[in-house]
């Protein structure tokens, strides 16, 4: 029987240790990363952080196109639990995408823009974050996007509380992320045979458990947890993104899958075909045995 990858595959500029977190390492020019993806065969991505690429929507598509790359979307921290949201950052975000040809707007609730210790919401303030984002959406969907909301270490929406919370409080579409979901403590496996009506968007990652264990219990900080091997190409971790992908196919799921791998570089520059590419050219050929009969590079 054929089988195929139960949506389409793009990259992402994190799988190059281009990142929204302050801080985070050396962020590689859209030039590099963009031939990188080229030359392995993936014909779409997903934004980096604002101002990495012209925050003129139109330029920025200017540059996807020297490239003959298509945009899913960005990833976008906002700040949903205090009494208002900034709507124009929103609106400014979602401007850009859209014009850039994107389609999703993907949430990211953090503590603040600097990305300060998230401190945990009750349910009524999941409550009170789940109205935001629904006038949130209402906002994007003006614009021409789609709001999802993504699960992420360091944000408002990191453990399996505030996943359980979020889920009964929150009525946006969800980034399915594997890799955030299980650094959380929650089964991604579980959550996407238990919640695929919620699923509106799909990030690949696979990740180490004993590491992520160690930074649950406050061992290690983000970056310190990324270092240690936190994030692994796609089957070599512990996500069961065979079973994923499987679960993912029954639920008749067909839109994107972004294939991430979280990386800091904070050492020299690697160099050019080797590094960041190398570990993304192991992902794909992981999935190319999960659909032997689909070409992988879409």
């Amino acid at each position: 029987m054929q089988r195929e990858l139960p949506g389409t595959l793009a990259g992402a500029p994190i799988s190059w240790g281009v990142c929204e977190v302050p801080g985070w390492g050396l962020q590689l020019p859209p030039e590099r990363v963009f031939a990188e993806m080229v030359e392995l065969g993936l014909a779409a991505t997903e934004l980096g952080p604002q101002g990495w690429l012209p925050e003129d929507g139109g330029q920025a598509r200017t540059v996807l196109d020297r490239y003959h790359l298509k945009l899913v979307g960005g990833f976008v921290p906002v700040v949903v639990h205090e009494a208002t949201v900034d709507g124009d950052h929103a609106r400014r975000a979602a401007a850009q995408l859209a014009q850039a040809g994107g389609e999703l707007f993907v949430a990211a609730t953090v503590q603040d823009a600097a990305w300060s210790a998230p401190v945990a919401l009750d349910a009524d303030g999941w409550r009170h974050a789940g109205e935001q984002l629904d006038a949130l959406a209402e906002l994007t969907a003006k614009e021409g996007v789609e709001l999802v909301l993504h699960p992420h270490a360091g944000t408002i929406l990191e453990t399996k509380r505030d996943v359980e919370l979020a889920l009964a409080h929150t009525r946006v579409p969800w980034c399915f992320d594997t890799g955030h979901l299980l650094i959380g403590g929650v089964d991604p496996l579980q959550f996407a045979q238990q919640h695929a009506e919620r699923i509106g968007h799909v990030h690949f990652k696979d990740v180490d458990a004993q590491v992520a264990e160690r930074f649950r219990g406050g061992e290690l900080g983000l970056m310190q947890a990324v270092q240690h091997g936190l994030f692994k190409p796609l089957g070599s971790g512990d996500a069961r993104i065979d079973e994923v992908v499987e679960a993912l196919r029954h639920a008749g799921y067909e839109r994107w899958l972004v294939l991430e791998q979280d990386l800091a570089i904070t050492g020299s520059e690697p160099p050019v075909g080797n590094g960041p590419a190398s570990d993304v050219a192991t992902s794909i050929e992981f999935l190319s045995t999960l659909a032997p009969e689909e070409a992988i590079n879409r």
